[in-house]
């Protein structure tokens, strides 16, 4: 199975991609027995909320002091999230839901699987939620305000920088076909079942009839993976996409058996959302090289000096 560290740095990726959602204040619902431990603008900040993040952060093997520094960034959440609401910069509940269905899925996992895991790790699905709507709305306000968003201007500009044109890149619809393996048949059938799905590829009749093919063979499951463009492709997928010239990509063993994906359709675009992909994906590039996002954290010292803020 993926390591949760992978795992998490999918997510993220996932986040960064995306577009962005309607923010509600949490009111610490999540732990109904937690202690507010700070208040932010009259929004409290709860030990429950604390010891979700301090969960996360171990997913991500952060160092130090776990819980000061999750007690810190649901300072900084807390302030983003409150500017993001009264600027009416938030983004849409179901937006957040695709992201969230989008990253279980580029990790080879059902939203449920996803929510089990996060459950499991103690941070909770409604507080993954929560991170992923400031993630995603956050960049834009911060955009707005310092002229450097992914608006139309900003497009325009970025693509004045690539020679006046919209970059282009290719987009996939995608399903997934998966030969399950439970865990306790792994060792004296995985053989057998690469074989058989191996077969199979040159017999897959096309998207339309996914779901009826795979009902002919014994534990084979569909997934609709939609829409993903090439920026978007996850790392352990990409090198079968581009290898295959087919119908059907070479399968890979997984955490749920053997694995391929069927090509629905392919083709290169250039419109606004794809450059925005395009564009997004170099920012992210730059941004794991180390560059810092100097307006980010110039605007949350700005709302930091003029916040109240208690804490006990």
């Amino acid at each position: 199975m993926m390591g949760r560290q992978s795992l998490v740095r999918s997510m993220m990726m996932g986040v960064a991609l995306a577009a962005a959602v309607t923010l509600t204040l949490p009111a610490g619902s999540a732990q109904a027995a937690s202690s507010v431990i700070a208040v932010v603008n009259n929004t409290p900040i709860t030990s429950g909320d604390v010891e979700s993040r301090a969960n996360f952060l171990k997913l991500q093997r952060a160092k130090g002091n776990v819980r000061a520094l999750a007690r810190e960034q649901m300072i900084e959440d807390t302030l983003k999230r409150g500017e993001i609401l009264r600027a009416k910069a938030s983004v849409s509940t179901s937006d957040v839901d695709t992201a969230f269905a989008r990253f279980a899925a580029s990790n080879r996992m059902s939203p449920d699987q996803m929510a089990k895991i996060l459950n499991q790790a103690g941070v909770g699905v409604d507080h993954f939620k929560q991170y992923i709507a400031v993630q995603m709305s956050w960049p834009r306000l911060v955009n707005a305000r310092y002229g450097r968003g992914a608006d139309s201007k900003t497009l325009m500009q970025r693509m004045q920088e690539n020679g006046g044109k919209k970059p282009v890149t290719t987009e996939y619809f995608l399903k997934q076909v998966i030969f399950v393996v439970p865990e306790k048949k792994r060792n004296a059938i995985l053989g057998k079942r690469k074989q058989e799905a191996e077969a199979s590829r040159s017999k897959f009749p096309g998207c339309d009839q996914a779901k009826v093919f795979a009902a002919t063979m014994r534990d084979v499951s569909i997934r609709d993976l939609g829409r993903v463009l090439a920026p978007e492709m996850p790392a352990d997928w990409k090198p079968l996409i581009e290898k295959t010239d087919g119908m059907t990509t070479g399968t890979r063993v997984t955490e749920r058996g053997v694995e391929y994906l069927a090509i629905c359709k392919k083709r290169e675009v250039n419109d606004d959302v794809a450059a925005e992909t395009v564009f997004r994906a170099e920012d992210i590039g730059k941004e794991k090289s180390g560059e810092e996002d100097a307006n980010s954290k110039k605007f949350l010292a700005e709302l930091r000096k003029k916040a109240t803020i208690t804490e006990r």
